[in-house]
């Protein structure tokens, strides 16, 4: 299949050991509940705690999924702010078989219209497979620009946006601004919104925890057979109780599918208090999988 025929990507957790190590038996583990779904697999990204990982391990974590030969894509996150180490870091990813890139806007930097298409353009040229360009002001402390975006869409590396502003009506700015490109909605519990405003898919979180269930929901949504959800949301914005991914890796412990529900510093686990919401979030979307399958 083509990147452009999944419309869902799970923005995979990196399950650790208590001693920090990375749980690779778990890692495998859960690539198989993603690929059994028909999920495209997003390693590294800001949900696998990638810029609390080490470089080593970074390389590690990924020789080891392409090593499992997933049946499902693999993309790989590229984010921070310096410009060197990022060049570093694709160069070495350029000798994999990887299937795509996630870039995200320069983190802390809050470059402009000139910056950020600087910044984009080189690592752009620099690379031989599609990129997706990601939107996250809430981390990266600035909007991805649209000027960038229209002067980048023609590169013969752009591929698609993840829009994770919050934004239905920014996200159809982005549409225009793709020029054919695809825009991915990157907040799981607007995917309806984004679906219903031209969206083609999600990058999800919530995936993680809900892999089939939000395979069939995602589907649903863009085919127009769910257009509202409360319950939905409801049950996604749990996952945000705490800092993103210390609910999803709980849940995923309380069910034995990862062993530890261990975090990297600066993120730790016991910044999770309640407990309940997750469980009657995960009753919710159990409930309605078994009956919407």
């Amino acid at each position: 299949m083509k990147l452009q025929d999944y419309h869902l990507w799970t923005a995979l957790i990196t399950p650790l050991k208590p001693g920090l190590g990375v749980d690779y038996k778990s890692l495998e583990k859960i690539i198989s509940e993603q690929t059994e779904a028909k999920n495209g697999l997003l390693i590294l990204g800001s949900t696998g705690e990638a810029l609390n990982l080490d470089l080593d391990t970074r390389k590690k974590i990924v020789e080891f999924v392409l090593s499992l030969k997933p049946s499902s894509p693999v993309m790989v996150g590229v984010g921070g702010h310096d410009l060197g180490a990022q060049r570093e870091w694709i160069k070495w990813l350029e000798t994999k078989n990887i299937d795509a890139y996630l870039m995200v806007t320069p983190i802390y930097a809050k470059a402009g219209d000139e910056g950020q298409y600087l910044w984009f353009k080189d690592l752009m040229d620099k690379v031989s497979k599609p990129v997706m360009l990601y939107n996250v002001p809430g981390r990266a402390g600035s909007w991805l620009s649209f000027k960038a975006v229209r002067r980048l869409n023609s590169h013969p590396n752009f591929w698609a946006i993840k829009e994770a502003g919050g934004s239905p009506e920014k996200m159809k700015e982005y549409l225009k601004a793709a020029n054919g490109g695809q825009v991915f909605c990157g907040d799981d519990g607007l995917m309806s919104e984004f679906a219903a405003a031209g969206s083609c898919g999600l990058v999800s979180v919530a995936s993680n925890t809900w892999p089939m269930a939000t395979h069939t929901y995602v589907k649903k949504c863009l085919n127009g057979s769910v257009t509202d959800l409360p319950q939905w949301k409801h049950a996604c914005d749990t996952l945000f109780i705490a800092s993103n991914p210390v609910p999803a890796k709980a849940l995923m412990a309380m069910e034995g599918r990862i062993a530890h529900n261990t975090m990297m510093p600066p993120l730790a686990s016991e910044d999770l208090k309640d407990f309940g919401r997750l469980k009657e979030a995960n009753h919710f979307v159990n409930t309605w999988y078994k009956n919407n399958k």
